[in-house]
C-alpha cells in the first residue's frame, strides 16, 4: 500500500512524499506530433546514456551547448506541445550560457568529471539560487527565488552538471489532501505518463519520472519520503534510487519528514544512476543526518556494477503473494526465475504484515515533522508565505485556483498538531522508524540475506482529478521508507502494456550491494522500454 491508499483507507503502509516560465494547468487533448504512437521517435539523443554523451563531447561530435539545445527543443516539442506531457515547470534561462562556459573549460583541458556538460532536470522542491522558482508546485509559493542553492545542487554544479530546469510534482510532495491526484500541482497542472497519456505518472517526483522516461534530459533528480522516487520510476521503466537517509544532504529541500526524506537520482540505466550518485554524496554540516553519515559513502559507486553480482547472493522475497492480479504475480514469478538463473538463491520470508501494522504510526510521524519542517523552511526563506498557517489561508482565499479539484485536509491536520515534544509523536517515531528497522534487521539476519526484493508497484492508474489515485494492492515502497534504508527499482516488464519495476532494498548504506544487484538484473532482463505516447489503452 502506498501513502495515497493510506490516506484513503486510514491505514498507512507507504508514502510518497526560461527563458520564460512554462507553467500552465494543462487539460488539453494531446496533439499529434512526430513522436505520436504511430510514428517513429527520431530524437537525436534518444536513450543516450551519460557515457555516450561524454564520448560524443570528447570526440567533438557534440558540444554541451548543442546537447542542451537539443533537450530544450525536445521539451518544447513534446512536453509543452504534441503529447503535452507537462513534466517541466521551467527551463533555466541560463542553461545555454552555463553549457557554453563548460564547453570552454573542456577546450582548455579542464574536465570536472563524468557529469561535465550533462543536462539534468531537478524537482521543484529543491532550491536553486538562480532565476528559477522553488515552489513545491504550490501557487502559495509562486515567485519564491531561493537565496542559496540546496547542498545537492551545489554538488551538481561543482561536478559540471547543467541544471536544465525544474520538474513538476505532486503539490507539496503529495502531502496536501487525502484524495489528491499524483502529478498534479496548482502551479503546474497535471503531468501525464508518457506511456499512456490518460494515466498517472505517480508521485510525487512525477515530473522527474516522466521527463527522464521521455528523454527530456540525461537524468533527473527526485525526492522521496515514501515511494516518491521509486513509484514514478517503476511506472516509467526507469532506474530510481532512494538512498539511505543522510547519504545525501536535505539542506535546501522543502521538507516533509527529517526522518524519511531524501533526494535521489532517476535515470534510464543503473550506470547513469551510479554516476550521478557519486556527485551527490558529500557531508553537509547543516544536515545532522548527513553528518551522521560521514565516511559512509563509497568513492565510486560505478565500480560495483557487475553483471554477475547476483551469483551467490541470497535474496529475500515475501512469502505471501503481492496482491491478487495474476499478471503481476506472473511477472514476479518471472523475476524470481531470473534471479535463480543468475545464480542467486530466492528465500521466502515473512515481514510485510508486521511493516503494514506500523502504517498509522508513520503517518503521525510525517504530520508532526511536516509542520515543524515547513514552518522552519518558510520562516527563513523568500516566499511570500512564512508559515503553514499562511499557506492554508492563501489556499482558502484562492480556492478556485489553488484547490479546484481536491482540498487541503492533510495540511490542516498537520497545522492542528503540537510540537515534536508531544507524547504522540515520540511514540509514533519509536514504533514506525525504530520498529521497522528491527523488523528488517531481524529478517535479514535470520535468513542471511544480501537484500530483500519484490515488485515495486503495479502499473500506472488512470488520472482522476476529482476522486484521486487508485493504485491497487501492490506496493513495496514502505519498508525502506519508514526505516530510512536504501531502495532501488529497475525495469522488470510490462503489465497491461505499462511498465512495472522490480525492487531491491537492504540495510543502511548498502547502496554498493543494491546497485550491483540492480545492474545484474538490468543486464539480464533488458526490460527498459521507450515510451510511445499512446492516447488510448489498446489491449
Amino acid at each position: 500500500m502506498n501513502r495515497r491508499n493510506f490516506l484513503k483507507s486510514g491505514s498507512l503502509a507507504g508514502l510518497s512524499v526560461t527563458a520564460a516560465s512554462l507553467v500552465g494547468c494543462k487539460t488539453e487533448t494531446p496533439k499529434e506530433t512526430k513522436t505520436s504512437e504511430d510514428q517513429e521517435d527520431r530524437f537525436e539523443l534518444l536513450e543516450w546514456t551519460i557515457p555516450q554523451l561524454q564520448e560524443a563531447m570528447a570526440s567533438g561530435k557534440y558540444t554541451a551547448a548543442a546537447i542542451t539545445q537539443l533537450y530544450i527543443d525536445r521539451i518544447h516539442a513534446i512536453d509543452k506541445d504534441g503529447p503535452l506531457l507537462n513534466s517541466v515547470l521551467e527551463i533555466n534561462p541560463d542553461a545555454l550560457a552555463i553549457a557554453k562556459g563548460l564547453d570552454k573549460e573542456r577546450e582548455d583541458g579542464k574536465l570536472r568529471g563524468p557529469l561535465h556538460g550533462i543536462p539534468i532536470l531537478i524537482k521543484d522542491n529543491i532550491d536553486t539560487a538562480d532565476k528559477m522558482q522553488t515552489t513545491a508546485g504550490a501557487l502559495a509559493l509562486e515567485g519564491n527565488i531561493a537565496s542559496k542553492d540546496a547542498f545537492i545542487v551545489q554538488q551538481l554544479r561543482a561536478a559540471g552538471a547543467i541544471i536544465l530546469g525544474k520538474t513538476n510534482l505532486s503539490e507539496w510532495a503529495n502531502f496536501r489532501s487525502n484524495r489528491s491526484c499524483s502529478g498534479w500541482s496548482s502551479r503546474g497542472g497535471q503531468t501525464r505518463s508518457p506511456y499512456l497519456l490518460t494515466h498517472n505518472p505517480c508521485g510525487s517526483s512525477s515530473g522527474s519520472g516522466t521527463a527522464a522516461a521521455a528523454n527530456l534530459a540525461a537524468i533527473t533528480i527526485g525526492t522521496e519520503t515514501d515511494g516518491s522516487i521509486t513509484c514514478p520510476s517503476s511506472v516509467a521503466a526507469l532506474v530510481g534510487l532512494k538512498p539511505t537517509v543522510g547519504l545525501l544532504s536535505r539542506s535546501g529541500i522543502i521538507p516533509i519528514s527529517h526522518t524519511q526524506d531524501t533526494a535521489g537520482p532517476m535515470g534510464r540505466t543503473v550506470t547513469d544512476v551510479a554516476i550521478t550518485l557519486n556527485a551527490l554524496t558529500a557531508t553537509d554540516q547543516q544536515d545532522p543526518a548527513s553528518v551522521a553519515a560521514q565516511g559512509k559513502a563509497a568513492k565510486d559507486y560505478a565500480q560495483f556494477l557487475d553483471a554477475k553480482a547476483l551469483a551467490g547472493k541470497r535474496i529475500g522475497i515475501e512469502k505471501k503473494p503481492q496482491g491478487t492480479n495474476h499478471y503481476i504475480i506472473a511477472l514476479l514469478d518471472k523475476c524470481k526465475a531470473l534471479l535463480t538463473a543468475q545464480g542467486a538463491t530466492v528465500v521466502e520470508i515473512e515481514y510485510l504484515d508486521k511493516i503494514d501494522e506500523l502504517g498509522r504510526h508513520e503517518y503521525n510521524v510525517l504530520k508532526y515533522e511536516f509542520k515543524e519542517g515547513v514552518n522552519k523552511y518558510l520562516s527563513s526563506g523568500n516566499a511570500k508565505v512564512k508559515s503553514l498557517a499562511e499557506v492554508i489561508a492563501f489556499n482558502k482565499a484562492n480556492v478556485d485556483r489553488a484547490m479546484p479539484y481536491f482540498k487541503q485536509e492533510t495540511l490542516e491536520a498537520c497545522e492542528a498538531l503540537g510540537g515534536l515534544d508531544s507524547k504522540e509523536y515520540k511514540e509514533a517515531l519509536q514504533a514506525s522508524h525504530i520498529g521497522s528497522r528491527k523488523i528488517l534487521d531481524d529478517v535479514i539476519k535470520a535468513n542471511q540475506l544480501d537484500a530483500i526484493a519484490g515488485i515495486t508497484m503495479g502499473p500506472s492508474c488512470a488520472i482522476d482529478l476529482w476522486y484521486g489515485d487508485r493504485w491497487g494492492d501492490v506496493s513495496l515502497t514502505s519498508p525502506a521508507a519508514v526505516s530510512g534504508y536504501p531502495h532501488i527499482t529497475v525495469p522488470a516488464g510490462l503489465v497491461y502494456e505499462l511498465p512495472v519495476g522490480f525492487s531491491f532494498f537492504g540495510p543502511a548504506y548498502s547502496e554498493p550491494v543494491l546497485l550491483g544487484l540492480a545492474y545484474a538484473f538490468e543486464q539480464a532482463a533488458k526490460a527498459r522500454v521507450k515510451p510511445t505516447f499512446k492516447k488510448l489503452f489498446t489491449s
